[in-house]
């Protein structure tokens, strides 16, 4: 293989003046990148699939960002600077002054209080995905033009992080009032990019915004994203037609392009804060009965299909509702003690055939609604039909493209059986993570239908939980109790591996593949 380069470097201080005269940026240039799948609609506070972060992230801007150099490091984006008070409370922001709309106008502390009170109480007919992540949120106030604060009716381990959200794209309080749904048809935000054009099926376009307000940014004249995907991506990529793919590839992409390249080729790697899970449908039998729901998650060879998957496949790692090496996460060794995770997968099988047996359900038939993006999806679907075969069960493999596949799960009246779901975030963060996990009627992420008001409580205490030990406890109490019940069960987490073409800089690499997609950071050599 020829030569692979890190970029980790240039964040030593040893190498600072070295990297500095190096890596100038120069302005200019058209960023041509590929995206694997489009997305569904155009607003950002009801999506939660790098298809739509991908392409439309660059238009907005959020109240806070992560630092990608130093993540996870958190700074201001719109925000000039903000404090939190003693009690955990109150946080109060102070705007930048000048920032634009990209239609001229500009950008108040009521633009804020707009954004979030659609985010955390969404008006009738607006979907958002982070309702449960502000609703400890109270109040919003607005004092001057360019100071909010939110005040809290508990304290909330993770309030600032949420605040750097890209999730969370500011929307014009104007139009807001004019229609609550004018997002999910229209892109106007104060990012570094206007928007040009969505060609359905080919690709999605944006142009400088001179306005913007970080000073000789963005670099970038504009961006051209392509939906392509699987060989078409891999082999643009490896001819320099693009510059970057920015979700992840599998090895053996990584190794084909890496070959094609040589020097040319710039890998970054790291671990992933995204899951591949199975969500039954709780509404529906048979997977109304608990006995079905864990037989299945039993049968699953997590630990061998690990090692036999990353060599063919994004996803790496075992681990349980927080992802492996995660300072909150349950060690491995305690892991091995929980449902669906011991080493010993034929004492697990004669348990989950039991379990089947017991609830009449030995020639269990069902299918499994996967999406039709092949990494990783197809390799770990086909993987656990291979692993629920060995019961005696039966399943059928359905691949719908995505805007279909997120509508089959996400109805009211949803009558799918199960399904390969994503379950990925922007950082690590069990007030994150564990959103899929609570009852449906608190999660609009939770597909599987369930009620459950023990982690409902178990949640909204670990939430409030300052001291770190007393959160795990609880965090453990959580965890048990979700894999025991398992409406929605953990697959094996992914590992982020990323080819970008040497000319493109500035661009550095997360464990989310959500965070450092505005590219105003990002220039061409």
């Amino acid at each position: 293989m020829k030569t692979i380069r890190l970029l980790m470097g240039c964040a030593a201080a040893l190498f600072a003046l070295t990297c500095a005269a190096a890596e100038t940026p120069v302005s200019g240039g058209l960023l041509k990148f590929a995206v694997g799948a489009e997305p569904p609609n155009y607003d950002c506070h009801a999506q939660s699939s790098f298809a739509f972060i991908h392409p439309v992230r660059p238009h907005y801007s959020t109240l806070l960002k992560f630092d990608t150099a130093q993540y996870p490091k958190i700074v201001g984006d719109v925000a000039e600077s903000w404090t939190v008070a003693k009690d955990g409370l109150t946080y109060t922001f102070k705007l930048k002054k000048g920032v634009k709309f990209h239609d001229g106008s500009i950008l108040s502390s009521e633009d804020i209080k707009a954004t979030y009170d659609r985010i955390r109480k969404p008006p009738k007919g607006v979907l958002s995905l982070r309702e449960e992540g502000y609703a400890d949120i109270a109040t919003i106030d607005t004092p001057d033009p360019l100071t909010v604060v939110f005040k809290l009716k508990k304290p909330n381990a993770s309030m600032l992080s949420n605040f750097a959200s890209p999730w969370d794209c500011i929307y014009s309080a104007a139009k807001l009032k004019i229609d609550p749904n004018w997002p999910a048809r229209n892109i106007m935000g104060t990012g570094p990019f206007t928007f040009v054009e969505h060609v359905a099926g080919s690709h999605w376009s944006g142009r400088r915004f001179d306005g913007y307000f970080e000073k000789g940014k963005p670099y970038l004249n504009g961006f051209l994203a392509l939906f392509i995907a699987g060989a078409p991506m891999v082999n643009a990529l490896s001819a320099g037609e693009i510059m970057a793919e920015f979700r992840g590839h599998s090895p053996a992409d990584r190794d084909r392009i890496v070959k094609t390249l040589g020097d040319k080729a710039v890998v970054q790697e790291s671990p992933w804060v995204c899951s591949l899970v199975v969500t039954f449908n709780t509404r529906k039998k048979p997977f109304d009965d608990q006995r079905v729901r864990k037989a299945l998650s039993l049968g699953i060879d997590r630990w061998g299909g690990a090692q036999a998957l990353q060599k063919i496949a994004l996803v790496r790692h075992v681990g349980g509702l927080l992802r492996p090496g995660y300072d909150l996460a349950t060690p491995e060794a305690e892991l091995l003690k929980l449902p669906g995770f011991s080493r010993d997968i034929n004492a697990s099988r004669v348990e989950a055939k039991k379990l089947l047996a017991d609830a009449g359900q030995s020639n269990l038939t069902f299918t499994l609604t996967n999406r039709n993006v092949a990494m990783p999806y197809t390799p770990v679907g086909v993987f656990l039909i291979d692993q629920w075969r060995q019961l005696g069960v039966n399943v059928k493999h359905e691949q719908l493209e995505t805007k279909l596949y997120l509508a089959a799960q996400q109805k009211d009246n949803a009558t799918f059986d199960a399904a390969l779901d994503f379950n990925c975030d922007y950082m690590d963060e069990p007030n994150l993570q564990l959103q899929k996990f609570l009852s449906h009627d608190k999660s609009a992420i939770n597909y599987a239908g369930q009620t459950d008001r023990v982690l409902d409580d178990l949640y909204d205490k670990q939430s409030g939980e300052l001291d770190k030990k007393k959160r795990i406890a609880l965090l453990r109490e959580f965890e048990k109790r979700a894999l025991e019940q398992s409406y929605t069960i953990p697959t094996i987490w992914w590992h982020r591996i990323i080819v970008l073409n040497q000319k493109l800089k500035g661009w550095h690499i997360t464990p989310s593949h959500y965070v450092g997609q505005d590219l105003a950071d990002v220039w061409l050599q």
